[in-house]
């Protein structure tokens, strides 16, 4: 972890923020975010995110550090772990309390009036989101990944906490977000549910495929929140639902830098998902699956060139376009909205309609699809291969 230079317990926060803009020797400058109406100034070096608050701040974080409703912090943080370290029991400290602890330290400020959060996701994709409406600005600040912990709420838990032991802390969705305006700590208790259904939407609307389940991911097992609101402000708001401006805005700052940090880290955007192989990841089923299916057909099989096929094909907007429906039906059926024999028949009826678009013939192979021996993904994965095959 950095060392950067530290004087202790510092309680002048202009100190505190020249300690921060050098490194150990002096020398390293670290980069401006943003400041915000209100003068929350943000700033990012190569691991770390620290936002410095004037006073008068009001803070809501779910950190370890300082975590809850305070109202006597001068400065938020979002740290990135390194790889090695992503484990509670392996961090600086042995805890993560102590490792954030440790990092309010190193960054220049009093531990006792900071909190932070930690994450595997790369500070340099932080992004930065403002909306403004009459004198009320909202800003977040989020960095994102969910590749290795992405899941949905009600999944199989991964870990009991064990004497402050947890898993694995990559793959979080970190959220920051200033409010321009006096919030009272129940409306900030608002802000969070306002911000968590935000970020849950865009996954749902990206299909991010829970690491856990056949679900859709609402967040990762790890997502964190920090919420500050400037107590000195004259405008004082009371709600921050979705009715409400201030829950517009919110919302929109959260939807927007968690769709683009989940980008920027991750990749994971409307063009990566245009693909038929990463739609049917959350079901478990991949190229090997295809292959295994192929091979069991009668005929000379060549790995290397069904392989090709399949992938060329896979992009293929119409295949994606069908796959995703059946999934979704497959989706519906699971959550109790669709009668198994109905789906299994929709789904039976596309491939008809796919095929006869194609100028294929499937009827000498229709009486053994959907009969319910197989999920409808497994069926689905049986015509594709039947598909590429007719036309090798």
């Amino acid at each position: 972890m950095a060392a950067f230079m530290f004087h202790p317990f510092r309680v002048c926060i202009s100190e505190s923020i020249r300690c921060f803009m050098k490194d150990n020797t002096g020398t390293r400058t670290k980069i401006l975010l943003c400041e915000t109406p209100g003068g929350e100034k943000i700033y990012r070096d190569n691991t770390s995110i620290v936002a410095v608050l004037p006073p008068g701040r009001s803070v809501l974080s779910t950190s370890w550090l300082n975590g809850g409703y305070r109202e006597d912090l001068e400065m938020v943080f979002n740290h990135q772990l390194t790889g090695d370290s992503c484990c509670s029991n392996d961090l600086e400290g042995g805890c993560i309390d102590a490792c954030l602890r440790l990092m309010a330290s190193c960054l220049g400020f009093d531990p006792d009036k900071s909190t932070g959060m930690l994450t595997g996701a790369d500070m340099k994709n932080a992004v930065v989101a403002t909306h403004t409406f009459r004198g009320l600005t909202v800003t977040a600040v989020v960095t994102g990944g969910i590749e290795g912990n992405g899941g949905r709420a009600g999944d199989p838990a991964s870990f009991y906490e064990d004497n402050g032991e947890f898993g694995d802390l990559a793959g979080t969705i970190n959220t920051m977000l200033f409010i321009g305006a006096s919030l009272p700590p129940e409306t900030m208790a608002r802000v969070v549910m306002t911000a968590t259904e935000a970020k849950s939407s865009v996954l749902q609307e990206l299909m991010a495929p829970s690491c856990y389940s056949k679900g859709i991911a609402t967040g990762s097992g790890t997502d964190m929140i920090t919420i500050v609101s400037d107590r000195s402000h004259p405008l004082c708001l009371t709600n921050a639902g979705k009715h409400a401006k201030l829950g517009e805005l919110i919302a929109r700052c959260v939807r927007e830098a968690t769709r683009d940090a989940l980008a920027r880290q991750t990749s994971l955007c409307p063009e990566h998902q245009q693909n038929m192989l990463v739609r049917l990841r959350r079901y478990g089923i991949g190229e090997q699956k295809f292959w295994e299916v192929a091979s069991s057909l009668p005929g000379v099989h060549d790995r290397t060139s069904f392989l090709a096929a399949l992938r060329e094909r896979a992009t293929d907007p119409v295949l994606v376009a069908v796959t995703a429906a059946v999934l979704h039906i497959a989706d519906e059926v699971t959550w109790g909205l669709l009668p198994d024999k109905a789906g299994r028949e929709a789904v039976c009826s596309m491939m008809k309609g796919f095929s006869a678009d194609i100028g294929i013939d499937m009827s000498v192979i229709s009486d053994g699809f959907c009969i319910g021996n197989e999920s409808m993904p497994e069926e689905w994965v049986r015509f594709v291969v039947w598909w590429i095959r007719n036309c090798l």
